[in-house]
């Protein structure tokens, strides 16, 4: 593959074969300011198997609808400078999140219609005071905005209304504590013509986040070959059931 580039916002690696599609990634809290490095062995791992990646970095907030907004606009907009040519097949098109990355993927202004099927990692919807208490508490003090937009609940009721990708992937891991993957199936399966399907995997809600930092810094006896067993697993459950719906 070829190395990380950052274009603005959006860092890309290329696969070196031909391309089976492209995945457009956000990740989640305290992690997606640094994809290309939080994320790093994962999302190689995709680009190995032929994927191109394009990966937002953004700062969370409590606005999520606005930058869910932002990075649905970003990505379209990266897409649209590289333009397929003449007489290729259509790039098939992928989204992947992994925690708040999930919601705001699904908080997408086109409804999810604009690609091919949405992997959701750890799907995480909590309120502002259970996620930030701290901040939370003192936006309330300052009378500042102290809850996310949309709520949990309208966050589930706006999925339900206008969420219209039916191919949906939730991966849920064994040892996630903080996983709401249950909830959103139910909402998801609930729509008519639904294809959503619920996978659980071994690992945590930090399977994704790569450990490739922690070996650079720390030498090899800091790695876990364990969680990169786990990481390729995953990469490589996405990489089958993406080609399939690129088929």
């Amino acid at each position: 593959m070829t190395g990380w580039r950052q274009r603005g916002e959006i860092w890309t690696l290329e696969p070196v074969e031909t391309p089976r599609g492209l995945i457009e990634f956000i990740g989640g809290s305290y992690l997606a300011a640094t994809p290309q490095l939080s994320y790093r062995r994962f999302l190689e791992a995709l680009a190995g198997r032929g994927w191109r990646v394009h990966a937002w970095s953004y700062v969370p907030g409590f606005d999520h609808q606005a930058q869910a907004n932002t990075a649905w606009r970003q990505f379209r907009q990266l897409r649209e400078l590289e333009p397929v040519p003449v007489g290729a097949p259509r790039q098939h098109l992928l989204r992947l999140g992994h925690s708040l990355g999930c919601k705001l993927h699904l908080l997408a202004p086109d409804g999810g219609r604009r690609c091919d099927g949405l992997a959701a990692l750890s799907f995480n919807n909590f309120s502002a005071e259970r996620s930030i208490p701290f901040l939370a508490e003192i936006g309330q003090q300052l009378r500042f905005r102290s809850e996310f937009s949309p709520s949990p609940e309208q966050t589930l009721e706006q999925i339900a209304g206008s969420y219209l990708q039916p191919r949906n992937l939730l991966v849920r891991f064994s040892r996630d504590g903080i996983d709401q993957s249950g909830r959103l199936i139910g909402v998801l399966q609930g729509r008519a013509e639904d294809a959503s399907t619920l996978l659980e995997l071994p690992g945590d809600h930090l399977t994704p986040a790569s450990g490739a930092l922690r070996k650079q810094l720390l030498g090899e006896w800091a790695d876990d070959p364990g969680r990169q067993r786990r990481m390729e697993r995953l990469a490589e459950q996405i990489s089958v059931w993406g080609s399939r719906q690129a088929d």
